[in-house]
């Protein structure tokens, strides 16, 4: 699907204003699309996402492809690098080579819901317009699908890494912003940490002395885990939301991540970065991976069914979205991507 909605890296949406609507009973369908603007992606107030923080549990380890790999086991999940859940299925389940090469989502579709007592919800709706605006992948409200996302509140920023296949949580802490939640969704549609590229060493160095003890195994690199992981850019992208800063898990202040120079940097949490989109579009091509059809997956509108804000549907041949008042916005026809 081209990209229904352009946008600045800072997530400000423009639209096309049109006046051509449809009527169909109590809702209005419009061929055009509306002016709307997001706020700045810019609250910052957990830096470092961790699924638990201030916790420690039991360091456990594991085979992976052969390779030992260690994890930190908190209740019935286990933790990796501070902010991936990983269940005992996903362990008995990993294969080589996943990483940002598999567990995609078909279609270039994810499905979502949101829990409704969840505390400031606009910062996951300004995170999937930032995700849209920026990449060919679209976000629909989930009806009955079994493989979805939930956005739901938690002790901290945590999720998957891919389609799990079944529902996987998104973990929202009051404090997790909107770039949180943006770094958030990149685990769940295939990323991984920045910083665990094969090739990191090249660009930065680890300060081992200066990591909390315990927490070494959260720097592991793909290889170290027994994954490839493949890379869509040239170098360490020290932009990007996916990124550790230079102080994680320091047990001193001291930093634990420095560039070759031995100079630190700040982690940014405003959006993707310029090497995120570039990575994102090989993952996830604007013609699906494969589907040439806007409409695949997304169900007829009906009038006895409650739709919300983001909502898709399929009306008289073409696919339409949900405005956050009354009415829809025309997304394309049918057939097109």
């Amino acid at each position: 699907m081209k990209n229904a909605f352009k946008a600045n890296m800072l997530g400000i949406l423009a639209f096309a204003a049109g006046s051509t609507f449809i009527s169909c009973e109590s809702e209005q369908f419009d061929n055009s699309v509306q002016q709307t603007e997001n706020p700045e992606l810019s609250e910052q107030k957990f830096l470092q996402e961790e699924a638990y923080p201030g916790k420690s549990g039991e360091v456990a380890t594991f085979q992976l492809n052969g390779e030992p790999v260690e994890a930190e086991k908190i209740g019935d999940e286990f933790i990796l690098e501070g902010d991936i859940i990983l269940s005992k299925d996903d362990i008995a389940s990993m294969n080589k080579s996943t990483g940002r090469t598999t567990r995609r989502w078909p279609n270039n579709t994810v499905y979502y819901s949101i829990q409704s007592s969840l505390p400031n919800q606009r910062r996951v709706t300004d995170a999937i317009a930032h995700w849209e605006a920026n990449t060919d992948l679209r976000f629909v409200r989930r009806t009955n699908q079994s493989a979805y996302i939930f956005f739901r509140s938690g002790s901290g920023c945590s999720s998957s890494v891919g389609r799990t296949g079944g529902r996987q949580n998104i973990n929202l802490a009051n404090g997790c912003s909107t770039g949180n939640t943006i770094h958030e969704i990149g685990h769940a549609v295939g990323l991984w940490h920045e910083q665990s590229r094969k090739d990191r060493d090249q660009f930065v160095t680890i300060n081992f002395q200066n990591i909390q003890s315990g927490k070494a195994f959260n720097f592991q690199t793909y290889v170290q885990r027994g994954n490839d992981g493949n890379e869509y850019t040239n170098s360490l992208d020290f932009n990007s939301i996916m990124l550790y800063g230079s102080f994680a898990f320091s047990a001193n202040r001291q930093p634990t991540i420095v560039r070759k120079n031995g100079s630190t940097y700040n982690a940014q949490r405003n959006g993707l970065s310029t090497g995120d989109i570039a990575g994102i579009k090989i993952m996830y091509p604007g013609d699906g991976g494969g589907g040439t059809d806007i409409c695949d997956g997304v169900s007829e509108w009906s009038s006895s069914q409650s739709y919300q804000a983001g909502d898709l549907v399929t009306y008289r041949g073409s696919l339409f979205k949900k405005r956050s008042g009354r009415g829809w916005d025309r997304i394309g026809a049918c057939g097109t991507s």
